[in-house]
């Protein structure tokens, strides 16, 4: 399991709406570089993307009272860098090679905002950085 192309970075906040004016003012960002706000109550957040050139900013607020962001943002009232999302061809080869290799997987396998599967790598194996591996969307050639 070899890391494929960086999808996005996940900047957890307390409000998208005030996030998204912020990136609208400082740099430039048009409605038609934002995805539509979305409720992932799975995921237990409210999501929205950015679409930046080469990549995307995930926007991610807390949906209700259980949210797995609230401690975050208790300790980052602002918000702030909240994960960094790799792609990967399969992501039960890539849960398993992190097992394999001595990292915590968090959970298990379950659809992300992209709709594809997703896991979480603990900060302790990765320099303190949450990192999201995410099975490559099919069809798509980055």
């Amino acid at each position: 399991m070899k890391l494929g192309r960086l999808n996005h970075v996940g900047v957890a906040v307390p409000s998208i709406a005030d996030a998204l004016d912020t990136y609208r003012t400082l740099y430039g960002v048009t409605d038609a570089d934002i995805t539509p706000i979305r409720d992932m109550p799975a995921q237990g957040v409210r999501v929205a993307f950015v679409d930046v050139p080469n990549s995307q900013i995930e926007l991610i607020e807390p949906l209700g009272e259980t949210s797995p962001i609230l401690k975050f943002l208790e300790k980052n009232p602002a918000g702030g860098q909240h994960h960094v999302c790799f792609e990967v061809p399969d992501i039960i080869e890539a849960r398993d090679a992190m097992v394999e290799r001595g990292a915590t997987v968090l959970g298990e396998p379950r659809i992300g905002a992209h709709g594809t599967p997703i896991i979480f790598v603990h900060p302790k194996n990765s320099n303190g950085v949450l990192i999201e591996l995410m099975e490559s969307p099919k069809g798509e050639e980055h």
